[in-house]
């Protein structure tokens, strides 16, 4: 029997204005585009990356 996927909810804090293209989509990828924004994804390693890599504009909101 296999295991429910663990998921992590994040959420727009910061503005894609201003920010490098890379981040815009970055932000696009995980649902989000605009503030306040939550979304509830799988818990992998390359969610985990992406939101590392937009880390000043996000925050977990639960895991």
């Amino acid at each position: 029997m296999a295991k429910a996927a663990k998921t992590i909810k994040i959420e727009q804090t910061g503005s894609a204005i201003r920010r490098q293209h890379a981040q815009r989509e970055t932000l696009i990828g995980l649902k989000l585009n605009k503030i306040g924004r939550v979304s509830e994804l799988q818990d992998t390693p390359s969610i985990r990356g992406m939101i590392a890599k937009v880390q000043h504009l996000v925050r977990v909101v639960g895991e």
